[in-house]
């Protein structure tokens, strides 16, 4: 069973390639998130009961 000591680990690990990206790759990562953020806001989920009577 992984311990704390092991997820911190990897977060910093996560942060430290991170910060070797180029603002180049930063940019695009966060334009990326952000028209997904857009996306799922827009998003609208409608419950439509399955019907053989079509």
């Amino acid at each position: 069973m992984p311990s704390d000591a092991d997820y911190e680990k990897a977060e910093m690990d996560q942060l430290r390639d991170a910060l070797k990206l180029t603002h180049k790759d930063r940019f695009l990562m966060a334009t990326t998130l952000y028209k997904v953020q857009q996306t799922m806001r827009k998003a609208k989920i409608a419950f439509r009961p399955y019907s053989l009577s079509k």
